[in-house]
């Protein structure tokens, strides 16, 4: 369980969240060190609501209690570390965007770890170790995590598709299984193609997996596992949008890793293999 990252849970979740809810939200923002110390009756008599209101809001934020979000509370106001994100400005030097776009990657990284749910990272992770086959889809930047994904699954000897084409994702998905992983890549969950793809893949009776920002989305209905990252309000030059696909690749690796972990003496000698064979192809074509 996460220790930290429950401000920011009710950050991304306000404005989806209903009116008695979203009281408590704002209040719990408003008021952080008072509601680390209050019990769930005394905050909904606070915000003007109720404890089940409390309870409530909880589970839309897909904690596990009341006391869940009062850690996470508390490890945020002890972490004095934190930097706001900085929009880049015009005529910037270098030296200065080098610093910004750092701490801007640096904040969405630490942030997209707070918001994973380690029980369903765990069962992602057991859906991609034992898949026969596994096809990533997104569309635009989120396509190149998937082909990112792709070519790290392959290296391990795992039969890996990556769609950006959504008539051809269509197309392979049609003939998907039980044994096979669907998993649909994007920001902001609302692209409605890979959520239809989400959604035959589970009518084939595959299993569907979900990397969006935080919150219920299209794509979130569709998945069996979901798994979220940071989502960094967008700015002007769209930087939030680079940190997004820092967050994205983020996740890819945490599941990669995690497989590797799993099986690791299978997957080292399937990684050297490969290494080999690049070395391989990389000769001049004289003999050994």
């Amino acid at each position: 369980m996460s220790t930290t990252g429950g401000l920011e849970l009710i950050k991304e979740m306000l404005p989806m969240l209903p009116p008695s809810e979203k009281k408590i939200a704002t209040y719990i923002l408003e008021n952080p060190r008072e509601v680390i110390s209050l019990t769930s009756m005394e905050l909904g008599k606070k915000s003007q609501t109720s404890s089940a209101a409390v309870i409530r809001l909880c589970k839309s934020l897909k904690l596990q209690g009341f006391q869940d979000l009062k850690i996470r509370i508390a490890g945020d106001l002890q972490n004095t570390k934190e930097t706001r994100f900085r929009e880049i400005q015009p005529n910037e030097s270098p030296v200065s965007i080098i610093e910004k776009t750092v701490n801007n990657n640096i904040q969405t990284l630490r942030k997209t770890a707070e918001f994973i749910n380690v029980k369903e990272l765990e069962k992602a992770i057991e859906l991609l170790t034992n898949a026969q086959t596994i096809h990533f889809v997104g569309v635009g930047a989120s396509g190149l995590i998937a082909q990112d994904a792709q070519q790290k699954f392959l290296r391990i000897n795992k039969t890996a598709f990556a769609f950006t084409d959504m008539h051809l994702a269509i197309t392979q998905v049609a003939n998907t299984g039980r044994e096979d992983v669907v998993v649909g890549i994007s920001f902001s969950g609302m692209t409605k193609e890979v959520a239809k793809i989400l959604q035959l893949a589970k009518r084939k009776k595959a299993k569907t997996i979900s990397i969006t920002k935080y919150g219920d989305s299209l794509i979130t209905e569709q998945a069996d596992v979901k798994l979220y990252t940071f989502a960094p309000s967008e700015p002007i030059f769209r930087s939030g949008a680079t940190s997004s696909r820092m967050a994205q690749l983020q996740l890819i690796d945490i599941l990669f890793m995690s497989v590797v972990s799993l099986r690791y003496d299978e997957v080292v000698r399937h990684l050297d293999e490969t290494r080999e064979a690049v070395q391989f192809f990389k000769k001049d074509g004289r003999k050994d």
